[in-house]
C-alpha cells in the first residue's frame, strides 16, 4: 500500500506550483520524490503491477508537457519512460536486501543516470545545442543547477520512504510491548 501512496505523492508533487525566479517548473528545481517512489515500488510493490507507476508517470509527463509547459512530445520522452522502467528494475534489486548503503547507492545511481541520460537526450533531440562534443558538454553544464536538487531529493526521499516502514515496525513493536494490561498494572 505504501508503494502506491509514494507514487501518488510523487505525481502530486510534480503539479505543485513553484514561484521561483524563472517560474518555469511546477516543482522546485527537480526536488521531487519520483526516483525514490520508483525505487520503493520496485522493492516493495507488486511484481505483477510494475506497469502501474510506469504508466502513471508517463501519463503525468504527457499532461505536464502538453498542458503545463505547452510543449510538444518528442522521442526524448521515450528515453525518460525507459529510465522510469530502469529505476523500477533497480528497485527490485532492493527486495531482499535494502540496507542503508544499498538504498543510498540506488538513489545516487538514479540521480546520476537521470542527469546523464536526460541531458544527452535533450542534446540529441532538440536544436538547443550544437551536435558536437562541445554542444553535449554545454547541455550537461546547463543541467548542473538541476542536478543538485535531483541528488538531494533522491537521497532524502529514498531514506524517508525506506525508513518509514522500519519506523512503523519499531513503533508497532514498542506499542505491543506496552499493552494496556501492562500500563494498568504499573
Amino acid at each position: 500500500m505504501l508503494a502506491y501512496l509514494f507514487v501518488l505523492l510523487a505525481i502530486a508533487v510534480r503539479f505543485l506550483p513553484f514561484a521561483g525566479p524563472f517560474n518555469i517548473l511546477p516543482h522546485a528545481w527537480h526536488f521531487t520524490p519520483v526516483a525514490a517512489s520508483l525505487l520503493f515500488f520496485g522493492a516493495r510493490g507488486s511484481r505483477r503491477q510494475m506497469w502501474v507507476p510506469l504508466v502513471l508517470f508517463a501519463a503525468t509527463d504527457v499532461v505536464l508537457t502538453k498542458f503545463i509547459y505547452s510543449s510538444i512530445l518528442s522521442w526524448d520522452h521515450l528515453v525518460t519512460f525507459a529510465w522510469y522502467a530502469a529505476i523500477l528494475w533497480l528497485g527490485t534489486n532492493l527486495r531482499e536486501k535494502s540496507g542503508p548503503v544499498r538504498v543510498l547507492g540506488a538513489a545516487l545511481a538514479s540521480s546520476v543516470s537521470f542527469f546523464l541520460i536526460s541531458n544527452f537526450a535533450v542534446w540529441a533531440a532538440w536544436q538547443m545545442y550544437p551536435k558536437t562534443f562541445s554542444g553535449l558538454m554545454m547541455s550537461y553544464a546547463a543541467g548542473l543547477p538541476f542536478f543538485r536538487g535531483t541528488v538531494e531529493s533522491d537521497l532524502f526521499f529514498s531514506v524517508a520512504f525506506f525508513g518509514i516502514p522500519v519506523f512503523l515496525h519499531a513503533l508497532a513493536g514498542w506499542m505491543h510491548k506496552s499493552s494496556p494490561d501492562q500500563i494498568a498494572a504499573a
